[in-house]
This record gives C-alpha cells, sequence and structure tokens, in this order.
C-alpha cells in the first residue's frame, strides 16, 4: 500500500472530528503596522490606534482581517504534522472566509481544525478540507471561520 493510500485511509476515518488546536498567537500593533507597510493597507482603523479610540466602537485599532487570516499558515504547523512519504504540503485555497469579529491590538489568536473531508485528487495527492475557527482568548465571537483546502504530494 502507497504512503497516500495509507494517509488517505487514516484521514478518512478522522473527517468529522477535531484535529488540534493551535498554539496562541499575540497580535500587537507592532504586528498590525508592518502588516500593514507590507499590504500597503494603512487604513487607519488598523494604525492610528488613538483615532480608533475615538471615532470607532472598537475602543482602539484592529487587525486587518487578512492579516488574521494569513495567521492560518501558522497555527497549521502546530495542529497538522508532515504525513509519512509527503514530500510538500500547498495551500489550495478557501471554500469559504468569513470575517466574524474584530481582532484588536494586544488580542491573542488560535486557530481550532475540524477535518471535513480527505479524498485522492491524484496519484500523488490528496486533498483535504478543514473547518478552521481562528478563535479570540477571552472573546464571545471568534475572528474568523473557514473551510479550508489543502494538497498534500506524496513521492511516486
Amino acid at each position: 500500500m502507497s504512503a497516500l493510500a495509507r494517509a488517505l485511509a487514516a484521514e478518512q476515518k478522522k473527517i468529522g472530528t477535531e484535529i488540534g488546536v493551535s498554539n496562541w498567537i499575540t497580535v500587537d500593533q507592532e504586528m498590525i503596522d508592518r502588516f500593514a507597510e507590507v499590504t500597503h493597507d494603512d487604513q487607519w482603523i488598523h494604525v492610528d490606534p488613538e483615532r480608533a479610540a475615538q471615532e470607532t466602537q472598537f475602543g482602539g485599532a484592529i487587525a486587518h482581517g487578512f492579516l488574521t487570516l494569513s495567521l492560518a499558515s501558522r497555527f497549521v504547523y502546530d495542529v497538522l504534522p508532515e504525513q509519512p512519504g509527503q514530500v510538500m504540503g500547498i495551500n489550495y485555497g478557501f471554500n469559504k472566509v468569513r470575517f466574524l469579529a474584530p481582532v484588536l491590538a494586544g488580542s491573542r489568536l488560535r486557530g481550532r481544525f475540524v477535518l471535513k473531508d480527505a479524498r485522492q485528487r491524484s496519484a500523488t495527492k490528496l486533498l483535504r478540507e478543514h473547518a478552521m475557527t481562528v478563535e479570540i482568548e477571552g472573546g464571545k465571537a471568534p475572528a474568523l471561520a473557514a473551510d479550508w483546502l489543502g494538497l498534500t504530494i506524496f513521492a511516486d
């Protein structure tokens, strides 16, 4: 039995179950400012904490939604170990992304993953879909919910 076939059989048994929860990451103002610089998105609600505190209902600066989403790559490293025989993993995109609650500067976030689907895509590719929720420590609602697709590539 190939490494891909073994991985597929193991993953299909996990469909519908929580795969894991990542470590916490602090999203501070410095991270938000660096993200704004790299993406050229310097909207004041992100980079001007004083103005955001005075003129919004948030009470201060908030992280970009795409910054929160980009942390998914870090969260997944904590949760999904490499498969035996795996050559690489590739971000294949999202079926759904919803930004549900603002992330205030200084918040701590973590990712929670539930396996939704696993199927063979080709002779060397396993496609997995995870429901990912990004939680805000102490928050009433998650920062975001997404259905994330990932390809695991195996040797021939």
